[in-house]
C-alpha cells in the first residue's frame, strides 16, 4: 500500500474549529508516493520471438482449424440426423451429444497433426479455436435437418 507525504500546511479555518484536533507527533520518516516498478531485467522470455513468417504461417493454419471446425459442425449435425434414426426419445440427445464431442476430440487431433508452432501461451488455442461456432452449427443443423426430415411426420396440420 503507498504512502503519501503528511500535509505540513496548517488546517484551514472553517466551521469545524470547535471539534478538537488530533496532532500525531510520532517520529514516523517520511514516504513519498513510489513510481511503478518496471521489468527492465534482461531475463529471456520462456518464448521464443516469433518472426512476421512464422506468425503468418501460424495465423494461417488457425484459420485453416477454425473453417475445418465449422465444416465439421455442419457436416456432422447433418449426419446426426441420420446416424442416430432408429433410436428414440431421450437417448437420441445424448447419442447426438456423444457423437458431437467425439467429433470434436477428432478435429483436436487432426489439429496436433498439423504441428503449428505455438508458444506456450497460446497453446491452447488448439482447443478454443472455433469451439463456439462448431456447437453452435452443429446443434442448429442437426435441428434444421431433423426437422425437414420428419416435417410430414408430424401432425401440425401444415404439409408441404
Amino acid at each position: 500500500m503507498a504512502k503519501f507525504k503528511k500535509k505540513k500546511s496548517a488546517p484551514t479555518p472553517g466551521k469545524d474549529e470547535s471539534k478538537p484536533k488530533i496532532e500525531d507527533n510520532s517520529e514516523v520518516p517520511e514516504i513519498e508516493k513510489s513510481e511503478p516498478v518496471e521489468n527492465n531485467s534482461n531475463e529471456p522470455s520462456k518464448d521464443p520471438p516469433i518472426s512476421a513468417a512464422e506468425k503468418s504461417e501460424k495465423d494461417k493454419k488457425l484459420s485453416k482449424l477454425f473453417w475445418m471446425r465449422i465444416a465439421l459442425g455442419i457436416i456432422a449435425g447433418i449426419a446426426t440426423t441420420f446416424i442416430f434414426e432408429d433410436i428414440e426419445g431421450e437417448e437420441r440427445r445424448w447419442a447426438s451429444i456423444g457423437f458431437m464431442i467425439i467429433v470434436f476430440f477428432g478435429s483436436i487431433i487432426v489439429a496436433k497433426g498439423m504441428k503449428m508452432q505455438l508458444p506456450s501461451s497460446d497453446r491452447k488455442k488448439i482447443v478454443t479455436q472455433g469451439i463456439g461456432s462448431y456447437v453452435f452449427l452443429y446443434l442448429f443443423t442437426w435441428i434444421v435437418s431433423y426437422t425437414l426430415t420428419h416435417l410430414g411426420d408430424a401432425s401440425t396440420g401444415i404439409n408441404l
